[in-house]
């Protein structure tokens, strides 16, 4: 099974779930306040043309009865997303035949302004708490594990050199943020839109003032801050071919073939270059210098097994990472808002990092693996989520809106405003789609 083949079906998965969630928050608020539900879709059936209904083909003839049922379960073949079809409703599907004729009381138009509200607010809440019990799974399961930026040195890119950072800096402060997962580094950053890093440069402090002009970029260019891997040895491996050699734990390997080496990264490219061949090491030992030949591996390896960062990690019991599920998807929410203001500020160009289902599937694994799955798609939730409250006409935010107002003011926007609405919000959601794929299409030619 090929790479793409795993990332594909993960992305089809992980999707599924999420639209059927969040239909399903809809569906539920409309069953409770006696709407009627004329279709649960996964995707959309455009053209009327599906891949499964229970209405129709065998499934009808398996399950004689469904043909009866009030709610029409399917398939569609545009994966684009889903929908739940609520009776009495301006919705995506742009069906207004319901309009020339008389309210009725099963219809969503009829019912009070709460209870609307509740209905368009399901999908949403239904999203978060999802990922809540996918954040409160993991916490259980394998706490919380991460490299913390106290004590650790960056290793960085072209784009942070340019900013004025350097390989060994030790940042502190982002203005008056301080940052404790190393891993979140860069995003910090950006979500901080920070003016000010305070760094640690040897035994110097120093100010590097941040071009918020490169905001853009940084979101843009993965990779900015990598760990510094000090270049200590933690042990010889048995099959090395240096294992005779008198390499001790702790020794700090500072120079190679007469160069000077920091960190592993810069031994990395000096080492291929000297693949299969010797080459003389200068080792620091407590304050001792030890000068040695070693052999290099066909690989462009010595064979050591380096000293590993300090991993911080928080176990919790189930009842533990309940607390635990509700203040990571809170803090992920947070971030996530964050991000789209952002995007939202064109002189960021963050809309540029804007990406589609293509971008979805480069964040999966390339083998199947549980913990970033779920990770993943709690995630995904939270920003489907978050992107549904957008207070967009055709989107959940825009029906909540205008459904607050009504609350507010007493008047309900009339059938035809909702309607004009929807074909201008469908618009704009089709616009973002296609930025979305322009990203996408834009960054895998670059």
């Amino acid at each position: 099974m090929t790479i793409a083949l795993i990332k594909t079906l993960q992305v089809i998965l992980a999707l599924s779930i999420l639209i059927l969630i969040h239909e399903f928050g809809h569906f539920i608020f409309a069953k409770i306040f006696g709407i009627r539900v004329d279709k649960f879709y996964l995707f959309f059936d455009a053209g009327d043309k599906k891949i499964f209904s229970t209405k129709t083909g065998w499934f009808t003839k398996l399950c004689p009865k469904a043909a009866q049922w009030e709610t029409e379960y399917g398939i569609g073949w545009l994966p684009l997303g889903g929908y739940c079809k609520i009776a009495g409703m301006v919705d995506e599907s742009m069906d207004t035949d319901y309009l020339q004729n008389e309210p009725q009381p099963w219809e969503f138009r009829t019912k009070p302004a709460w209870q609307r509200l509740l209905v368009m607010a399901g999908g949403v809440l239904f999203n978060f708490i999802f990922a809540i019990i996918m954040y409160t799974s993991i916490l259980a399961k394998w706490g919380e594990s991460y490299i913390s930026n106290e004590g650790n040195s960056i290793y960085v890119n072209e784009l942070a050199y340019e900013m004025g950072f350097r390989n060994g800096d030790r940042i502190l402060l982002f203005d008056d943020y301080k940052p404790e997962n190393f891993g979140m580094l860069q995003a910090d950053l950006a979500r901080q839109t920070a003016k000010r890093a305070t760094v640690l440069r040897g035994t110097d402090t120093l100010n590097i003032y941040i071009d918020q002009n490169m905001i853009g970029e940084v979101l843009q260019t993965p990779g900015m801050f990598g760990l510094a891997v000090p270049f200590v040895v933690s042990e010889v491996a048995e099959s090395s071919l240096n294992k005779s050699l008198d390499m001790r734990a702790g020794d700090r390997i500072v120079m190679l073939d007469g160069q000077q080496v920091r960190f592993l990264q810069d031994a990395r490219p000096i080492l291929q270059e000297s693949a299969g061949k010797e080459i003389c090491a200068s080792i620091l030992r407590g304050a001792d210098t030890v000068t040695m030949n070693m052999q290099v591996d066909s690989s462009g390896t010595i064979g050591v097994m380096l000293q590993r960062p300090e991993i911080k990690t928080k176990e919790y019991t189930f009842l533990s990472a309940i607390p635990g599920g509700f203040v990571k998807t809170y803090e992920t929410i947070g971030g996530y808002i964050q991000d789209l203001k952002l995007v939202a500020t064109p002189s960021t160009e963050a809309y540029k990092s804007v990406g589609s289902f293509i971008a979805i599937g480069q964040v999966f694994p390339s083998t199947w693996d549980w913990y970033s799955f779920l990770n993943i798609i709690a995630l995904l939730s939270i920003m489907l989520g978050v992107m549904n409250l957008l207070p967009i006409p055709a989107l959940d935010g825009g029906h909540i809106i205008f459904t607050i107002y009504e609350m507010i003011t007493g008047r309900k926007p009339s059938d035809k405003f909702l309607y004009i609405m929807q074909i201008i919000g469908m618009i704009l959601i089709f616009g973002l789609m296609f930025l979305a794929f322009g990203n996408d299409i834009a960054r895998l030619i670059r």
